[in-house]
Formats: structure tokens, sequence, C-alpha cells
């Protein structure tokens, strides 16, 4: 057998398990920014919340992991519902405002979390078969990144369905396009904001429910995500089908230049890439099929 052949093997289905967890982080981003044209600078801290809220449902109240997934869910979901109804939905016609409404909101919230957790690292506990390696021939992954893989392939499909096949999907769109023709519909683009935004501040907890049994949680542990959420939403052009090409394809070349070289010099390659492919394609891998206004 040529283990050469195989490492490489090896690092492709890694670079699948990266795709889908930079994808998971980048999905609320996208559907926030694809819907509403808000830059939400807060998705970072959104996803530490998810981290912050699944240590707690464990430590405190005894939450399985597996339980604790969709509560983050829920809690980051209603928070960012929060967000939007007190500070967000007064800015929409200010992009630059927003901009820096939801940075300050991002400092207040690890700010706050740093004043009730301390800056000690928290950890999650995960079920001892998600701790295990599966093997597929000469191949191997951990079980716990063929779940994130599932998840994301889950999820991507679940909102493919809402955004295409239902009628809240058409009222998403039909705000996107033109809110003023949807209003004229008696269609309430408030209203879709506002679900919107805490929609995909729900996917921002779920990912830090992930990402928190990836890693340690800490009150900064965001910062690196939001810059990996941005990256596959720009380099995606701000649809959900980008988001995915992009997300499998960073993780892919980020995954294989690590087996050929090392992985900080991999994120370095990576970067310098996808500024190239922006300098000749501003608009991303799929450009949006129509102006939002």
């Amino acid at each position: 057998m040529d283990y050469s052949w195989v490492t490489f093997a090896n690092a492709l289905l890694l670079g699948l398990s990266i795709g889908s967890i930079w994808l998971i982080a980048a999905l609320g981003l996208t559907i926030i920014y694809g819907t509403a044209g808000v830059i939400n600078m807060a998705h970072g801290e959104l996803i530490m919340l998810g981290a912050y809220s699944a240590y707690c449902l464990q430590t405190y109240l005894g939450v399985s992991y597996l339980l604790c997934i969709p509560l983050s869910f829920v809690i980051v979901a209603l928070f960012g519902l929060v967000i939007e109804r007190v500070l967000i939905r007064y800015l929409y016609a200010r992009p630059l405002d927003t901009l820096l409404a939801t940075w300050g909101v991002s400092l207040v919230l690890m700010q706050g979390v740093r004043m009730i957790f301390g800056n000690d690292p928290k950890y999650i506990n995960m079920p001892q078969f998600l701790s295990s390696n599966v093997s597929f021939g000469p191949l191997s992954l951990s079980a716990f990144r063929i779940l994130i893989i599932a998840m994301t392939a889950v999820l991507v499909g679940a909102f493919w369905y809402v955004f295409y096949r239902t009628h809240f999907g058409i009222k998403i769109r039909a705000v996107t396009q033109n809110k003023e023709m949807a209003a004229s519909f008696g269609i309430n683009s408030q209203r879709i904001y506002m679900l919107t935004f805490a929609l995909g501040a729900g996917l921002a907890g779920l990912a830090g429910s992930l990402f928190a049994a990836l890693s340690i949680v800490l009150p900064n542990m965001g910062t690196g995500y939001i810059v990996q959420s941005f990256l596959v939403v720009v380099t995606g052009g701000g649809s959900l089908l980008g988001s995915v090409a992009a997300g499998a394809l960073t993780g892919e070349i980020q995954s294989v230049l690590a087996y050929l070289i090392n992985d900080t010099f991999a994120r370095f390659m990576l970067f310098i890439l996808i500024v190239v492919f922006l300098r000749f394609r501003p608009q991303g891998l799929f450009s949006a099929g129509a102006t939002r206004r």
C-alpha cells in the first residue's frame, strides 16, 4: 500500500471536516447579511455565547452534551432577538452605523462574559463515543468531526428547503430583493428581519456549542471564528450556495497545504490566495442574483 496516498486522502477527508466547521460558523452570518445586508461584527461573540451556554447547561444543570447543542441554538436565538429589537431594527438604513453598533455589542458581550466567568478556560465533556476514531478502510476520522460534517449537511439542506420551498422563504427573498414592493403585498419586512436575525444568531450559538467541544471555551474565542466566517461569506459572494462552495474549497486548500508544508504556512497561503481571488473576482464565487434594495 502506498502510505503517501493514504495520508493525502486523510488530509482531504480532514479538509472536508475543516470546511464544515467554517461553514457552520459562517452560516448564520450568511443568512443575516444575505437577507438584511447587516455586517454583524458581534457574530463571533454570539458563537462564544453558544459555547458558554453549552458549558453552563452541562456544568450547572447536568444536561447531556448532545442536548446542549439545540438548547444553545434556542438560547442565543432569543438573545439575538433582543439585540435586534433593542438596537439593530433602528439601523437597517444606516449600514456603517450598524457595523459600529454590532462591534460595540461584541465588546460588551466579551467583557460581560469575562466579568461573570473570568478568564479561566472552560471545558466541555463529550460523550465517549464521540471521542473515538471511525475507520473507512485505510482512512480514519474522529466521530465528532463526522458529526460536524453530518450536521452541516442537515443544516444546509434544511435552510435550502426553508428559503426555496416554503412561504416564509418566499417572503425572505421578496424582502431581500425589494422590500417596498414586498410591503405592497402585505409582507412585514421588519418582522422578516427580526426572525432572520434571530435565526442567524441561533446558528452562531449552535456553532459555538460544537466549537466548545473542539477546543477550550474562552471569552475571546469568537475573534478567530469571525475572521474565518467573513472569509467564507465574502469568498462565496454572500449566498448560501456560495458559502457552501467557499467553505468546502477553503477547508480543502488549508488541509492540503498543511499536509504539504505546515499548518501555519497553510493559513498564510490561504489568506493570500483569497486576496488574489477577490482582486480578480470581487463578487465572489457566486454573485447575487438580484440587487438588494
